[in-house]
């Protein structure tokens, strides 16, 4: 394992935003991440996964340790499912693209969400539709104190809307090192009714689509609303999507009769943040090199150079404005480092 001093996280985190590490290494097998973690040179570690979901407000005075485990093998199948165990630092795009081209559907819905695939679990990603743990059979993670690995199933994650165990309760305690997804063989279950999918699909004449069918189209949904990482700094859609009672949203819908809504139980429903945040005039405003996109208002980016102090001072701006305006809470869906 190399270790590294004084180190430019500015290409291991989507923002771009430029902290330096004090020490870096990069891991890339199980006994790396043992030396890493039991390292006495280096008391202080922050565990880095594809830094898609995060925010660093600051300089890290630890040793990062770079999660770059590679792999991707069946591990089990049947007739009509099969079994794929990937390795944590797998891209996630290049993962969801393996399975469209191998036949394996339950992923495809969720094309281009940036990152790797150790930290999909711990924000229970979702798109257009279809979440992480609608795939996941278990992941094996490392105790970061015993440095044993054990394996969690469904129920031992208990995912939520962007939520699960990694960002509550076991918060730090375990590292992911790969994940195990129970994928379709034949007979896939296609969500197109989400969003714009099956317009684009009958745009393009296609009636009975195929997987890859329904990943290009979310590719195509997502490129002409979504910032690319690798051209503006941006994580993603940065808030969550509010929920809010039946109670309150009636008291909502009498005075803006346009919003937009999703139930998603009898007295819950949810609201697009992104609507929320363009009705208060945030959508294409730039605050220094701190801004939100000009056509995903859910999306704040760094133009340049901003700082994440910067860029959270604007999150919190827009969640005054927000409360203000509308009475509603919205909540950073990014991890504040």
């Amino acid at each position: 394992m190399q270790v590294f001093e004084d180190f430019s996280l500015k290409e291991f985190n989507t923002f771009h935003i430029d902290a330096k590490a004090r020490f870096f290494a990069s891991i890339n097998s199980i006994e790396d991440l043992r030396e890493g973690l039991t390292s006495d040179v280096h008391t202080s570690k922050f565990v880095l996964g594809g830094g898609s979901n995060m925010l660093l407000l600051h300089d890290i005075d630890a040793l990062v340790l770079h999660i770059n485990l590679k792999g991707i093998e069946k591990a089990k199948e049947d007739e009509n499912h099969v079994w794929v165990r990937v390795a944590a630092g797998e891209n996630w795009h290049e993962f969801v693209l393996f399975c469209v081209n191998s036949g394996y559907g339950g992923v495809e819905n969720l094309s281009l969400i940036p990152g790797n695939v150790g930290t999909s679990p711990i924000q229970n990603i979702g798109a257009y539709g279809v979440e992480l743990k609608d795939v996941f059979d278990s992941c094996i993670v490392v105790d970061k104190l015993s440095l044993k690995s054990k394996q969690l199933n469904l129920t031992d994650c208990r995912f939520d809307y962007r939520d699960s165990i990694f960002k509550n309760e076991a918060k730090g305690k375990y590292i992911i090192t790969e994940v195990v997804f129970k994928l379709t063989k034949k007979n896939h279950e296609l969500n197109t009714s989400y969003g714009a999918i099956n317009t684009v699909l009958l745009e393009k004449g296609i009636t009975n689509p195929s997987l890859k069918d329904v990943s290009n189209a979310v590719i195509k949904i997502r490129q002409e609303k979504l910032p690319d990482p690798n051209v503006i700094g941006n994580s993603g859609s940065f808030f969550k999507n509010p929920v809010v009672s039946k109670q309150e949203f009636d008291m909502l819908q009498a005075r803006f009769e346009d919003i937009p809504f999703y139930p998603i139980s009898e007295n819950e429903i949810k609201i697009p943040a992104g609507w929320l945040i363009e009705q208060a005039g945030f959508k294409g405003k730039r605050f220094g090199d701190a801004g939100v996109h000009d056509r995903q208002a859910l999306v704040l980016v760094n133009h340049g150079n901003a700082t994440g102090e910067e860029i959270w001072l604007l999150a919190k701006k827009i969640q005054q404005e927000i409360s203000r305006i509308f009475q509603v809470t919205i909540e950073p869906e990014v991890n504040l480092i």
